[in-house]
């Protein structure tokens, strides 16, 4: 299967800079996978979607402070992207696997200085770009990572430096469910949930349950083969607890909240469509031809053209189906991307 078939051009002005007013006043297209139609919504008509019995599945997983900006001891400037931790953490020293921008003349050893209160040094090269790195602080590490680190918004939101905007995206670039720091980038279907809407599937009948994937960078990182099949996704760390396990093996209909949830409730479905409790590293990878073995329905954001998620959101709801629902959305100048609007995929 050929990359290229999942192309598709997007204006830059329908890339989302900045979240919508109200968290769940974004738009929200339905798409009937079995008819191809598709219906214009909100997401506050998320309930209308929904049924009594159904199991809704959230990541909830927070995104971390991840990226910190330093000098080497030449002076020369340079930005630390945290990946993920990796070995034995302590308070106040950890190693993380990470980014370095620029990465040139940088070797084992270096010394990277951020502030009076904090440092680190380099230990290792893994690949051409992945180093691994030892933090050392002062103060507890989280705290430090909290004041002086920023969110690493994906590359494709370009704007001016606005403080207040910068300040809001600690809380909206964040789910209001998110429990669990180790994500580098956010699970964006559930950036628009609010206590209301939550409140209201609850009443109505719908249990919501939380998974946990630890979002990495590679998700913002383009599939660089030209045949589908041979690309190799990254590693992600899951977790699912024996009652959530229970509860959506059990479940009439099962609705995930994203990729993630998706990708997760996928790696640990048995033949049977029962899943398993369990944690560790998954790197599925859903495209076109996939049987889906408990997903039922899909919520999920608009998603770059040739990317892994897009690939998903194809194989849920079928390639051209998808592929003319996109095309709507751009036609009605839908906003797309992590800041942007969303997608529901009933069966």
């Amino acid at each position: 299967m050929k990359l290229s078939e999942f192309d598709y051009h997007l204006p830059a002005g329908l890339i989302a800079q900045k979240p919508s007013a109200e968290r769940d006043g974004s738009r929200m297209m339905v798409l009937n996978k079995a008819s191809g139609d598709f219906t214009h919504r909100h997401f506050f008509d998320l309930p209308d979607c929904m049924r009594k019995g159904d199991v809704l599945v959230m990541n909830d997983s927070k995104v971390i402070p991840a990226r910190l900006r330093g000098n080497k001891e030449t002076g020369a400037a340079v930005e630390v992207l945290l990946l993920a931790r990796t070995g034995e953490a302590s308070q106040d020293c950890t190693h993380w696997e990470v980014l370095l921008r620029p990465a040139r003349r940088v070797r084992y050893g270096t010394t990277l200085v951020f502030n009076e209160y904090g440092r680190a040094k380099i230990l290792d090269r893994i690949t051409e770009k992945k180093w691994i790195l030892e933090l050392i602080t002062t103060i507890p590490c989280d705290v430090f990572l909290e004041r002086f680190g920023s969110v690493p918004l994906p590359p494709y939101i370009n704007r001016k430096d606005e403080i207040p905007l910068r300040a809001s995206d600690l809380t909206r670039y964040q789910t209001i469910y998110a429990r669990r720091p180790g994500s580098v980038a956010a699970p964006t279907a559930g950036l628009h949930f609010t206590e209301r809407i939550m409140r209201q599937l609850e009443t109505m009948g719908v249990t919501i349950v939380q998974i946990t994937l630890h979002v990495g960078y590679g998700t913002f990182l383009p599939i660089e083969t030209d045949t589908v099949e041979k690309h190799v996704m990254e590693e992600e760390y899951y977790e699912v607890s024996p009652e959530t396990a229970s509860i959506v093996s059990d479940a009439r209909r099962v609705v995930a909240v994203g990729t993630t949830s998706t990708r997760v409730l996928e790696s640990i479905t048995d033949d049977r469509g029962r899943i398993r409790a369990a944690s560790g590293l998954t790197k599925l990878f859903i495209y076109p031809g996939y049987r889906f073995r408990r997903v039922n329905a899909l919520l999920t954001n608009f998603h770059l053209p040739k990317s892994s998620l897009f690939l998903l959101a194809c194989a849920f709801g079928g390639k051209e189906r998808v592929q003319a629902a996109y095309a709507e959305a751009i036609r009605e100048r839908y906003r797309f991307y992590s800041y942007g609007d969303c997608m529901f995929i009933s069966p």
